[in-house]
């Protein structure tokens, strides 16, 4: 009986993993298909897995749409391909009538190939944009200056902070339009903080906690936290003794023990509860870009209240999704340069079991983090399809590169050694990112 619990939890993560890795090579492939189609190069098969066929059906344009029994990618087959991932066909090709050609990947010009490719990592950008974007119109984004929706439990006596109230100064620091890490170090100690606030008519000067307490906001998976039973709307009280009021005193004493167990006395629901924590080293993203190494134990800050929102207009919600979608692809490039000149540990690099717990995950935590995620990942793989490596959409485009300028075609025979060394070094990444998920 006790495999079961085990036995669920890997079907769960199974099936987050297929839908949203189905969604994002959906996006990516249409792009290819449609783009090709409108360019005037004929999709003979648009699959979504591979393997032996489940479900087809060919549709007016003579496209075969098809879902595959193995869930794991897919693909869209144009006319004269020889295989998924668009390598040429010369006997198909040969016995092409001329006129039927210009329909082909390999037949067709420059510009229709080129777009027709660039269009798969374009409309994987352009859903994740898009996805941002929705749930910012659905969710909104806290209200400037923050508003107070709702009072998290917290164990501190004396607050008279109330709901409804609209936060205007800390300890008579005005609450700035866009808040910084700068403003809230600069607040003092303590468990109560002087807030002037809006409340109605009237500005009052209330006690609030502060403004991001020692209250848990989120648990990672696979983490020291979770690993010792810590719960998203813990506060902690004690860290190896001594009281802490902050988030940021949290982070100091954990920095401070250098990887040592940390002993944390937890409040939750009333109870007084003890953890003893190992943190983990891990390479953090820094704000210029970069990475720096902390001991961390996987848990997120929290204000003390849950803020009202407002939602953006259309123009701006789009605009913010670009710029999400902008900071991930610029964290993605950092990233890989960073593992690619061993300035971070190799270990940052996850594969399919890491990226099927991460689905899971996030599908817990509720459908706009499971939609947030799929933006996040669909940005990932445009990001990477765009690598010039040969068999992704980036070392098709190097190799019309090298046409435009060359004004010929590479030869077949070098085209398919570059494929072959394609081929072997991204399954060689993939076989390296599993041993990263299974063994780091």
């Amino acid at each position: 009986m006790t495999l079961l619990p085990e036995f669920g939890n890997v079907i769960l993560t199974l099936i987050a993993f297929v839908v949203a890795l189905s969604i994002i090579v959906g996006v990516h492939e249409y792009g290819h298909y449609i783009v090709g189609r409108w360019s005037g190069i004929k999709a003979e098969v648009f699959s979504i897995g591979f393997g032996p066929v489940l479900f087809a059906r060919e549709d007016k344009h003579g496209t075969i749409w098809q879902i595959a029994a193995i869930p794991f990618g897919g693909y869209v087959k144009f006319l004269g391909d020889a295989n998924a991932a668009s390598a040429k066909d010369g006997a198909a090709m040969e016995a092409l009538p001329a006129a039927q050609l210009r329909h082909t990947m390999h037949g067709a010009p420059l510009w229709a190939r080129s777009a027709t490719v660039l269009a798969g990592p374009v409309f994987n950008f352009i859903f994740s944009i898009f996805v941002f974007a929705g749930l910012l119109l659905a969710l909104g984004t806290m209200s400037s200056p923050p508003k107070i929706a709702a009072l998290y439990p917290m164990p501190y006596e004396g607050i008279t902070i109330e709901t409804g109230d609209q936060i205007l100064a800390i300890e008579g620091a005005a609450f700035p339009s866009e808040p910084s890490r700068a403003y809230f170090d600069a607040l003092p100690g303590g468990l109560l903080l002087d807030y002037r606030v809006q409340r109605g008519d009237a500005q009052l000067v209330v006690q609030g906690p502060q403004y991001s307490p020692a209250r848990i906001g989120g648990v990672q998976p696979r983490s020291a936290g979770e690993a010792a039973g810590l719960m998203e709307g813990d506060i902690i009280l004690r860290a190896d003794g001594q009281e802490i009021a902050s988030f940021l005193e949290l982070v100091e004493i954990v920095k401070a023990a250098e990887g040592a167990p940390v002993r944390l006395n937890v409040w939750r629901a009333g109870e007084d509860k003890e953890f003893v924590i190992q943190p983990e080293l891990r390479d953090v993203p820094t704000a210029d870009n970069g990475f720096e190494k902390r001991f961390l134990i996987g848990i997120f800050s929290s204000t003390f209240f849950e803020a009202e929102t407002e939602r953006p207009g259309v123009i701006e919600a789009v605009g913010l999704g670009a710029e999400q979608t902008y900071r991930v692809v610029t964290r993605s490039v950092s990233g890989l340069y960073h593992l690619a000149f061993g300035k971070i540990s190799s270990c940052n690099m996850s594969g399919a079991i890491g990226i099927a717990r991460a689905s899971k995950a996030q599908a817990e935590e509720g459908l706009a983090a499971f939609i947030g995620f799929l933006a996040l990942l669909s940005t990932a793989v445009g990001f990477l399809n765009l690598l010039p490596i040969p068999m992704l959409d980036g070392g098709h485009l190097m190799f019309y590169g090298y046409e435009a300028v060359m004004r010929k075609k590479p030869s077949d025979r070098v085209m398919q050694v570059l494929m072959s060394m394609g081929i072997a070094l991204v399954l060689s990444v993939m076989v390296f990112a599993l041993w990263n998920d299974i063994f780091c």
